[in-house]
């Protein structure tokens, strides 16, 4: 099949104009991908200094980041004084600052308990009824019910259910 991203193929998108389309979507990892030696405000505004922005517009959106997934309190905390739950949510925070059209999360509630995994499902929820785009992959069957979301379902990479309104089904 092929992937579209504004009309583009992504797979016809010439190497030099990369740059430009990953300004556009945000990532959250299973895994986090925290830098360990940086602060969750740290995390945050290495994403914006990736992205060129400027010092002023770091100090005004790395907080109003941290408050959206509700961590104001834990800007100084490194990754390994955060739960797994705050670090994902740091991680989202980190996907969102830069306020992509495209927000992608791989398996982003895999390695969390299922009080971390409601609250990150809910942040999720909240920044897509704010307008961005989510695309999230996830076998969890609790997580893909509650949502009452659509629900694309792949197989050797060929889609074979697109549900409106979708439910887990094997």
């Amino acid at each position: 099949g092929s992937v579209y991203f504004e009309s583009q193929a992504v797979h016809e998108i010439p190497r030099r104009q990369l740059p430009q389309y990953r300004r556009k979507i945000g990532t959250v990892f299973q895994d986090f991908k925290l830098l360990p030696h940086k602060t969750a405000y740290e995390n945050i505004a290495f994403a914006m200094e990736a992205n060129g922005r400027s010092d002023e517009e770091i100090a005004e959106n790395v907080p109003q980041a941290l408050d959206l997934v509700d961590l104001g309190d834990k800007m100084d905390n490194f990754p390994h004084e955060l739960s797994g739950g705050e670090k994902q949510r740091i991680g989202i925070a980190r996907a969102i600052v830069n306020q992509p059209n495209l927000i992608i999360a791989d398996e982003p509630t895999g390695n969390l308990d299922p009080i971390a995994t409601y609250e990150v499902v809910q942040i999720l929820k909240k920044i897509n009824d704010l307008g961005t785009t989510i695309i999230m992959t996830t076998h969890n069957k609790g997580v893909i019910d509650a949502l009452g979301r659509r629900v694309i379902t792949m197989d050797r990479g060929r889609v074979v259910r697109d549900d409106k309104e979708g439910k887990y089904v094997l």
